[in-house]
């Protein structure tokens, strides 16, 4: 492995399992790397060789982010679907995703705010919430601009 990859970017940090320096397994590194490919990513022996010691660095690396990533997929699926079956009666479902909303262009806001629209009614905070979609916040503004 050549010195100047950074080990963070090549490093196996949850599948890596333990390291030996036995000969055993120094003798069988490549038929173990190769048999990992074979099982993981379908190729043959010509397409393992032609692979460099960088690519199968990075390739497992990828590897392995994309099993921590499904996994914590999968484990956010579960612990959601298990509070949603014992949540109490008449409380709605958590969802699984929630959407984020949209972020105003900014310059449109700097521009629509600069032509005199701050006045003492503070209908420019009004336009803030309605450009980025905050909806509970512009009606809950508008309850206390209309009880005070």
């Amino acid at each position: 492995m050549p010195f100047f990859l950074p080990r963070g970017l090549v490093e196996l940090e949850y599948l890596g399992g333990q390291t030996t320096n036995d000969e055993e397994a120094k003798r069988y590194r490549f038929d173990t790397d190769f048999a990992f490919f074979v099982v993981n990513f379908h190729m043959s022996r010509a397409d393992y060789e032609s692979l460099t010691q960088r690519e199968k660095a990075f390739i497992k690396k990828a590897y392995e982010n994309k099993v921590v990533f499904e996994s914590t997929l999968l484990d956010n699926a579960v612990n959601n679907a298990v509070a949603n079956a014992l949540r109490k009666k008449g409380k709605s479902a958590a969802p699984l995703w929630k959407k984020k909303p949209k972020r105003a262009d900014n310059d449109e806001l700097k521009a629509e705010l600069s032509k005199g629209s701050r006045e003492k009614d503070k209908s420019w905070v009004e336009k803030i919430y309605a450009a980025n979609g905050n909806l509970k916040r512009l009606t809950k503004l508008r309850k206390d601009k209309n009880n005070g």
